[in-house]
């Protein structure tokens, strides 16, 4: 079909990424800050980090699959000219949304002891992990409908709200994780009340913005529209959620598999983790800013401009993932060192930073092609491309690699899964963009 709208150039792609990039960055950052504060206190709270982060992975998928149904819905709508019909929708998932978290948080403490002991939790931390995670699952719930907030700004072409408020909290996070850790001596538990206070400050920025420009409203909403927009957001977030906590439950099998080579490989994983959401920076930025230009040209029928901006995004993840990859590499001591004065972590996280990140490109693609996917309704491909990435490429993978080479050879699995998974996945988004043509 001949394009109607005027090709996305690298510029613009640049103009609206970019404060996505700055705001993962940040975001990321304050993990990072979060690792280094919580690595003072000693091996153990590093691990019951470890043993959290497949939970909030999960957490994370549930909101992220509600926000993919977010700019999906309401960018088609707003490339069709439905203005008002977008600003019902968007206050329609917040209220559905925050309420959908709030139960899973409630669901997850009630299983705690049961998702511990499965991942090889020892009692110990267990012990921390209770004083941790009512916390931590409060912080959670805020920081699901700020993410909510910030999916409804991009929906509308608004990339500077999510990347300032994304900065802001967590430049916040990072002053108050010494405060509360420390001063206040709350030691673990302080790492969540940071959190908790940076996102509650963060709500106040970015809830009267939203409601200022118009982008969510009652009026007219009446229950019969409210059960339609229910079943549209359920097509899209269903799949999407289930294939955004496909990782989460990955995430929980990869970190049995690390259980077994004792404590000190499950806190440097908790710290290798967090290394690995920095490195795909710009990925998880181009996942956020790309499937909204995508999803207004689709809702537009303008498929050629689909396929150019999901290609030029390809191009940018390449380039930036090889690119940081040779400097992870080259900078890999002093990183390693810095995050963790242990040498038995350190060494393991030296290890990570040599081999893995190089995979990160064609990782970077695969998670492209299932955004741009869910963008394009085609759902089922996203899901279909994310449960091939994760236990037909990584598990597999990992499992083989530690069997046969200890962590150093879980290391390697993983590399050889993200190469395999990324081929995998641009072979089905070619039959995605074909399927419209």
């Amino acid at each position: 079909m001949t394009s109607s709208v005027s090709p996305i150039s690298f510029k613009d792609l640049t103009k609206t990424t970019l404060p996505m990039v700055v705001g993962v960055l940040a975001l990321m950052s304050f993990q990072l800050v979060d690792s280094y504060f919580i690595a003072k206190l000693g091996v153990e709270p590093l691990a019951v980090i470890g043993f959290t982060i497949p939970i909030y992975q999960a957490i994370i998928g549930i909101q992220v699959g509600i926000g993919i149904a977010t700019t999906a819905l309401i960018s088609q709508r707003l490339g069709a000219k439905n203005v008002d019909d977008a600003s019902r929708l968007g206050a329609t998932i917040i209220a559905f949304g925050t309420l959908t978290i709030a139960l899973v948080c409630c669901l997850i403490w009630a299983m705690r002891s049961i998702i511990l002991k499965a991942m090889g939790a020892t009692p110990e931390l267990e012990l921390l992990a209770d004083q941790l995670w009512p916390i931590f699952l409060l912080s959670s719930t805020l920081g699901a409908l700020l993410y909510f907030g910030y999916s409804i700004s991009r929906a509308h072409g608004n990339t500077i709200i999510p990347g300032v408020g994304m900065v802001a909290t967590s430049i916040l996070n990072g002053l108050f994780d010494p405060l509360f850790i420390f001063t206040f001596d709350l030691g673990l538990v302080g790492a969540a009340y940071a959190s908790l206070a940076a996102f509650s400050m963060g709500l106040l920025f970015v809830v009267p913005v939203v409601i200022k420009a118009n982008w969510v409203q009652l009026v007219g909403l009446g229950w019969e529209q409210a059960t339609t927009y229910l079943r549209q957001i359920g097509t899209i977030a269903a799949p999407a959620m289930v294939s955004q906590i496909l990782p989460a439950v990955s995430a929980m099998i990869a970190t049995m598999v690390v259980a077994s080579h004792g404590t000190v490989a499950v806190a440097a994983w908790g710290v290798a983790v967090r290394l690995e959401y920095f490195a795909i920076i710009l990925i998880l930025a181009l996942t956020m800013s790309v499937p909204p230009l995508v999803g207004r040209y689709f809702g537009a029928n303008d498929i050629a401009n689909v396929k150019l901006t999901s290609n030029l995004a390809m191009r940018c993840v390449l380039g930036g993932q090889i690119l940081l990859a040779a400097l992870l590499a080259l900078g890999a001591t002093m990183v390693s060192e810095t995050l963790s004065k242990d040498m038995d972590v350190s060494a393991i996280l030296k290890t990570f930073l040599i081999i893995v990140p190089l995979s990160y490109a064609p990782l970077g693609i695969c998670m492209l092609a299932i955004s741009i996917s869910n963008a394009i309704n085609q759902q089922g491909r996203a899901l279909s491309i994310s449960f091939s990435r994760l236990f037909v490429c990584y598990l597999p993978c990992l499992a083989l690699g530690s069997y046969i080479g200890e962590m150093n050879g879980l290391m390697l699995g993983i590399f050889v899964g993200n190469c395999a998974a990324g081929l995998i996945a641009y072979r089905s988004y070619l039959a995605a963009i074909k399927k419209h043509q």
